[in-house]
């Protein structure tokens, strides 16, 4: 079986999907997020926006292969809210992106399953308006050449299409290249072959 190389994102930002239960108002937001730093960020401008709301619960799942994740309840009863929204972003089978809901407590307890419905129910209805990106998984490698071995290695390069990040054209040539993790071993081995060229795996930039 071919290992799994592509992974799937929200494009663009989601705000104020209501839904409401009880007389209490939940609100969800969706953004695609790099960085655990993005998503504080995010929360923040939020919280700003909803400082007079009672709990802005969240999620968070970062990483293309290795996965890593944040569920908060933001005082809401343990487990009612962090995970349920997280539950929501598995089910859709995205990564890099939080997910946000904001309660307005309307005066009536929902009860514990009341608040895993709203939450779950929120995140859902607030992914549902995703605009879907699937994007490949890629690694960066650094080639190291002569200059007179560049007529060779750019004809790899451009046979194989490969995406070049950055390049140094001199007596000692470096180019950055990214390649799809499915097409990894095959590059490897073309380049590996080849006299007088190295190539080293970078770390993702």
């Amino acid at each position: 079986m071919t290992e799994k190389d592509t992974y799937r994102t929200i494009k663009n930002p989601i705000s104020e999907v209501v839904f409401k239960d009880k007389s209490s108002k939940f609100l969800g937001y969706a953004f695609p997020i790099s960085s655990e730093d993005e998503a504080k960020q995010y929360l923040e401008i939020v919280k700003k926006e909803h400082f007079s709301a009672r709990h802005w619960c969240y999620a968070w799942q970062l990483g293309k292969d290795k996965k890593q994740y944040r569920a908060n309840d933001d005082g809401e009863p343990n487990g009612t809210a962090g995970l349920p929204i997280y539950g929501q972003i598995l089910s859709f089978d995205f990564t890099n992106v939080l997910v946000i809901v904001v309660r307005y407590f309307g005066g009536i307890k929902l009860g514990v399953g009341g608040l895993i419905n709203a939450y779950k129910t929120t995140a859902q209805l607030t992914l549902q308006e995703a605009i879907v990106e699937e994007r490949t998984i890629n690694q960066i490698f650094e080639i190291k050449f002569d200059y007179k071995n560049m007529n060779k290695v750019m004809r790899i390069i451009k046979e194989r299409n490969l995406s070049v990040i950055s390049q140094k054209m001199e007596l000692n040539c470096y180019i950055l290249i990214e390649v799809r993790k499915a097409e990894v071993s095959r590059v490897l081995e073309t380049f590996n072959q080849m006299y007088e060229v190295s190539i080293i795996e970078k770390e993702n930039l």
